[in-house]
């Protein structure tokens, strides 16, 4: 006899109930991959759960309207905020496909009983590859046919050696450059053992260094901590390069900066704010259409079947390893 006839079953039979009926919702402004969401679809059926899709939705009451019946949501770089997580009244997870993962509002989740997770190391490739193609890409002169430099033998400085600092190193190394990090939450140790040189402060990295690349979250510490003071330590020459959060870059600053310092560039996958005119300095910045570190379809594939996985992982087994929130 189904639960709805209001038949009280014992509680191991209510969870298996649970664990059969949970549904999991995909909601992505911009859609995973058909591939990606063929995979999503299989690992999640597979364990007996429903799958609902909202993909290219366009007002955040269709996200409100999809919400009010799941028990887990799959997202990229959409918006989870106490309005939606009002509206998901059975909600227990949200995993966010990729690394960065201030799109979601952890305080209000926690507030909720619901956990957060993201999928670390499935874009770290992806982003890793673009920040060398886009400096290769800075070095020649942004390919304008006029004479430009090489990667071998300049220092690079990477801020944070997380998952994606660590393969931006790997890939460095194989042009010949010489590498050096800085991470407040990874010990030097750890840093020396990858064959990068680990330096004591972002202070000493940024001096010392051709190229700085920065792989820092945005967190009440980093906003806008990329400074005029800081950035304006970079050798003559310097390139800056920003494949993280526009957050942690003040860009008032580095504006003014860049008007005393024509020998800067600045290249990132991160548009500006509106009234943040850095296309004035042609030659000397570039800016991708969109964020593109994780726009490859490995990457895709991998964050989504990834985030499928963890909610599987969360409701049958209470597994909570890539918890973001507490």
């Amino acid at each position: 006899m189904p639960l709805s006839q209001g038949v009280a079953f014992p509680v191991h039979y209510t969870l298996l109930y649970y664990k059969i009926m949970a549904k999991v919702l995909v909601a992505t402004e911009k859609p995973f991959a058909a591939s990606a969401v063929a995979g999503i679809k299989e690992i999640i059926e597979g364990a007996g759960f429903e799958l609902a899709l909202l993909e290219k939705y366009t007002e955040k009451a269709q996200l409100l309207e999809a919400v009010a019946d799941v028990d887990a949501i799959i997202i990229r770089s959409d918006k989870i905020d106490a309005e939606v997580l009002d509206a998901a009244k059975n909600l227990k997870i949200v995993v966010r496909a990729g690394a960065g993962y201030d799109n979601v509002d952890l305080d209000a989740a926690t507030a909720h009983n619901v956990v957060v997770m993201n999928t670390p190391g499935q874009n770290a490739n992806a982003v890793a590859e673009l920040v060398l193609g886009l400096l290769v890409f800075a070095v020649r002169n942004f390919y304008n046919g006029k004479s430009g430099s090489e990667l071998m033998g300049k220092k690079l400085g990477i801020l944070a050696f997380g998952n994606v600092g660590r393969n931006v190193a790997r890939i460095a190394k194989g042009f010949g450059m010489e590498v050096s990090a800085f991470d407040a939450y990874c010990p030097a140790e750890a840093i020396e053992a990858a064959g990068v040189h680990a330096v004591a402060s972002q202070e000493e990295l940024f001096k010392t260094c051709d190229i700085i690349s920065l792989h820092i979250p945005a967190t009440a510490e980093t906003k806008q901590s990329i400074n005029k003071a800081l950035v304006g330590s970079i050798k003559k020459g310097g390139i800056l390069i920003n494949t993280a959060r526009k957050e942690v870059i003040n860009e008032p600053e580095l504006l003014e900066l860049f008007a005393e310092r024509t020998d800067l560039k600045y290249i990132t996958d991160i548009k500006p704010d509106a009234d943040a005119d850095f296309a004035q300095f042609e030659g000397r910045y570039f800016s991708t259409p969109k964020k593109m570190g994780a726009q490859t379809a490995e990457a895709n594939t991998n964050a989504g079947l990834a985030a499928a996985n963890q909610i599987v992982g969360y409701i049958k087994e209470g597994i909570t390893k890539f918890q973001v929130n507490k």
